[in-house]
This record gives C-alpha cells, structure tokens and sequence, in this order.
C-alpha cells in the first residue's frame, strides 16, 4: 500500500538565479548560476549527484527538446538527465521527478533544475507554440488575461460579490506582491507600487488592469535532494533540513468543459490537488498550520480563487481576507512574500522551483529583509493552462 513521500526527501541544497531580462546571459550561463549556487550550499561535490531532471517549457529557440543543454552545461558526466515539461507546473515537475528518484531509492542525491530564457523568443507574452494552424496552441487559448477574466466574472456571479469589491481586492493582491518584491534582491521588479495606481492602470481584460497581470522574464532555478540518512552521513544537522511533506499533482480530464456542471469560478484540480497534498503531508488545519504560501499569481484573480482553492480563505471571502491583510507579510498566512510572479515574472519551466527556493529560505532563516517567524510549513502552487484545462500541483515543505 503507498505511503506517500513526507519526510522521505530532503533539500540538501537551493540556487535562485537573478531574474529579469538577462539579455547578457544564454541558457547554459543560467542554469550554471543556479547550480552553483546550490551545489555550494548542499556542500558535496559535483560527482555525488546521480540523476537529473531538467525542467523547460517554451525555450526551444536556446533548449532545443532533450535534456542534453542541461548536461553539457553542467558538465554531469555520465548519469541519466532527463527533460520534463507540463506548462506553468515545470519547475515542480522537474522537482518531483528527482524527488521521486531519491524517496524510490533508486538514487541517493538527485538535481532538478527549471530554466527559460523567455525574452530571447521575441513575444512580449509567453510565446505560442504552432504546427501551422492558429488553432494549434501550446495552450488551448489564444488570450490568457481574457480566460483569466472570465474566471473573474464567474466568482462574482458565484459569490454575488459587487465589481468595485472585487477590483479592490485584486488590487490589493497585487500592491502587497509588489511591497514584498521590493525586498527581494533577484527579482525582476523592485518597485512598491500604490492602490491608486493599480486601480487606474490601464484596462487589459475587465477587470484586469495592467498591474493585475504578472510579466515573463529569463530565469533559472535549481535543487538538489537526498535522503535525511544522506544528509546526516554529509554532516547535516538533521533539525537545520528542509523536508518534502508532499508533492501532489492533479490534471484535468475534460470535467469542466464536458459536462455542463462547472461554472467557471474555482479550479477544480487545484482543490484536489490541496486535499491530497494536506493528506499527505499530515496537515488537519491548514488555515493554523501553513505559515508562508507560494502560489501561482499569473493574475490578481488566479491568487485570490486560489486561496479558496487551497482551503486557506472560506469560499466567497478571498477579496475581503485580502482586503484585511490575511496574506499581507505580517497577516496570518503571509503570500508571495518574494513578490510571486508579479515581480519575478514567469519563466516558465523556472517558476516552481522559484517557489520552493523562498519556501526553503524562509524555513533555514535565510530570507534575509523577507524572513518570517515561527513558519513551520510552506505551501507551494502552480496553474498550468486554462482554468477550464489545466494541471495544478501543490507541494508543501517543513521542518524534520
């Protein structure tokens, strides 16, 4: 019978490259920023590290389609790397492809690492994937802010909330995502940004406004993972780790959009994904029990459903626990406290494992002007596609 994975796998070590347009920089400069940084911090040389797992999404004009770039950059001799790509959940993926491995036992250190070099791709927005017909899309939509809208306007019809309550706690998702980036050394954009500015952006998709609409930058993130006896027989203090409490993943399969039952206003897979990754991870109250969350802010409204999604905010109630500052840095479940995507942008296949690399830093103390107190588990999410077509993965990370 399966047990799951918590405490089977720990972060032995993380690195966050810079993110933005790193113009200066190819892929391959990248992911060796991000390793370098993560192999210093786990400590062990480079020939400890057995498997590998490369997450990419969009960047073939400098990844190509194999998972060679990242062996060759790396210089990893001789062992199995493998590429993975699931939409916005790559990094995660590429992260629970190691994880597995490590909890399997069929390897004792393994690396992940997620990278996208999105500005070299010539598209102001993520870049469409084609074989020729305009309908054939890396994603099932042409509009992302304008599908993105559309969830917007099925949570007001929902939850009966009025459009000037609703725009004011989008706007608020965003001014606190923008006061925490402000502290957060790589990111993209550094600026706080105030509620009046926000409120009167430029429209993109009603109501999406022009700060409610997270950017794509270049980036690269990486960990490397091992077994707590590993870590201990490395000379790690087995209280200083970072475990993996659960990773779970969750896609669609046609529901919303077959059956004529969903009504557009919550992301169906993201709640599965949470109850199985609180089961998992032996969480019974997670409103007491998660103390910083990164989630997949791709828009002010995706943040906001989500945290009903998530089981954080009581259904109908996002945009006023926002408005009451539940998720501010100092609130009761402090959210994107690096800034999210709305200040690192969204290098796709970088993206989740960006979210576990602040998780990680808060949980070691290491977060620097951003550090909490007293969190013992962190929340990781990613939306990948469509609310109507999408995978959802949540993972959760504490203390041994």
């Amino acid at each position: 019978m399966a047990t799951g994975i918590k405490d089977k796998v720990v972060l032995l070590g993380m690195g966050l490259t810079e993110f933005g347009e790193r113009w200066n920089m190819s892929s391959d400069d990248l992911m060796v920023e991000a390793f370098t940084e993560a192999l210093a911090d786990a400590g062990i040389e480079k020939s400890a590290i057995e498997a590998a797992w490369l997450g990419a999404a969009l960047d073939d004009v400098n990844i190509g389609n194999s998972a060679i770039p990242l062996a060759t950059a790396l210089r990893l001799q001789n062992i199995p790397v493998t590429r993975v790509e699931n939409m916005c959940a790559t990094g995660t993926e590429a992260l629970r492809g190691a994880v597995y491995a490590v909890a399997a036992g069929a390897v004792d250190v393994a690396l992940a690492l997620g990278v996208e070099k999105l500005k070299d791709t010539g598209f102001g927005g993520l870049p469409i994937k084609t074989k020729g017909l305009a309908n054939d899309l890396w994603m099932p939509y042409g509009s992302a802010p304008g599908t993105f809208a559309q969830l917007a306007g099925a949570y007001r019809a929902r939850h009966g909330i009025s459009y000037e309550d609703l725009k004011r706690g989008m706007a608020h998702v965003s001014w606190k995502s923008h006061q925490n980036g402000a502290l957060a050394p790589k990111a993209h954009l550094r600026k706080p940004v105030d509620m009046d500015t926000i409120l009167n952006a430029p429209m993109i998709a009603d109501p999406l406004g022009l700060y409610d609409c997270c950017g794509v930058s270049d980036g690269a993130a990486c960990a490397i993972v091992t077994t707590p006896e590993k870590a201990r027989a490395l000379g790690k203090a087995l209280e200083d780790l970072v475990a993996v409490k659960a990773m779970q993943i969750c896609t669609s399969h046609g529901w919303e959009n077959a059956y004529g039952e969903w009504d557009g206003a919550s992301v169906r897979n993201t709640q599965i994904a949470a109850r199985r990754a609180y089961d998992e991870a032996g969480i019974r109250n997670q409103k007491a029990d998660i103390g910083v969350a990164e989630v997949h802010d791709c828009f002010s409204i995706t943040e906001l459903v989500t945290m009903e999604d998530l089981g954080l905010s009581d259904a109908g109630r996002g945009a006023y626990d926002f408005l009451d500052g539940v998720y501010d840095r100092d609130g009761a479940i402090p959210a994107q406290v690096d800034g999210g995507l709305k200040c690192f942008g969204h290098p796709v296949g970088a993206s989740g494992l960006r979210m576990a690399y602040e998780v990680y830093a808060q949980l070691t103390d290491r977060a620097g002007q951003r550090q909490l107190r007293d969190v013992n588990f962190g929340l990781t999410h990613n939306l990948g596609g469509q609310p109507s077509n999408s995978v959802s993965s949540v993972s959760i990370f504490g203390r041994l």
